[in-house]
């Protein structure tokens, strides 16, 4: 019983830790999990990317560097302060469904 939820932490607490990351980051001004606000729902671009071998590259890349034309006129900021590793950990949590 206590490994089943030491277990169930463990597998929690990334998801918990991207998001708080991604509030860290305004992340969630333009985002949100289930639906549009200013930019695409984060599940809506799980599904854009979905089945793409590069998708965690080019998502990566896509917070780092900005862009626009992808989700309509609006463009998404550049995020240049964001270390790569936080941009890779936000990516992966983003194409999980941000689960």
């Amino acid at each position: 019983m206590t490994c089943t939820l030491l277990l169930a932490v463990c597998v929690a607490a990334p998801a918990h830790a991207n998001m708080q990351l991604a509030q860290k980051n305004a992340c969630l001004a333009c985002h949100a999990v289930d639906r549009k606000l200013v930019g695409p729902s984060y599940q809506d671009v799980a599904k854009k990317y979905a089945g793409r071998s590069d998708a965690v590259e080019k998502l990566t890349g896509s917070i780092k560097q900005g862009g626009s034309g992808k989700w309509g006129a609006i463009p998404m900021p550049a995020q240049p302060n964001l270390s790569a590793e936080d941009a890779k950990a936000l990516a992966e949590w983003v194409l999980s469904g941000a689960k």
